[in-house]
């Protein structure tokens, strides 16, 4: 019984390393979901200046203007780069917090089928006892039958 006691204490930590296991997987498909979201946000609005420029392609500019409108489109374009990078992280991240999840929902499952195959086992050796109990009886009985018949008998 003792060892039962004790994997009912480690199905309850298994519990809640589980529990901890899904909410970090929460967190990360938060965090993943906003860094998309961000990447959406970054390639519209590159877009919406690309349009912008480009109908106003066939009007007279300014080297200066054409200039700092490159410049600020290849910084436009490294914050996507970058923001492409950090989508990438925390696709690898929110992966290993799936992978960790079932890592633990597996041992969590695993502890249950052992602790329920012991209950098995015991409720088994139970009923086994009880049986050899109940068979010792009825060999006693019969003893005492076949023998106290002999001696009235006799």
């Amino acid at each position: 019984m003792s060892s039962l006691n004790a994997l009912m204490i480690a199905i309850e930590m298994a519990v809640r390393k589980r529990d901890e296991a899904r909410q970090a997987l929460r967190e990360r498909q938060r965090a993943c979901d906003a860094a998309k979201s961000q990447m959406e946000q970054l390639d519209n609005y590159a877009s919406e200046m690309q349009q912008r420029w480009g109908a106003s392609e066939g009007a007279a500019m300014k080297p200066e203007v054409m200039f700092h409108h490159r410049q600020f489109m290849e910084r436009l374009q490294h914050a996507i780069d970058l923001q492409t990078k950090v989508v990438a992280d925390q696709a690898i991240r929110l992966e290993a917090s799936q992978k960790g999840l079932m890592a633990a929902e597996l041992r969590l499952s695993s502890l249950n089928k052992v602790v329920e195959t012991r209950r098995r086992d015991i409720a088994l050796a139970q009923m086994r006892r009880e049986q050899k109990q109940t068979d010792e009886r009825a060999a006693l009985q019969f003893i005492g039958r076949t023998f106290g018949m002999q001696f009235q008998e006799a």
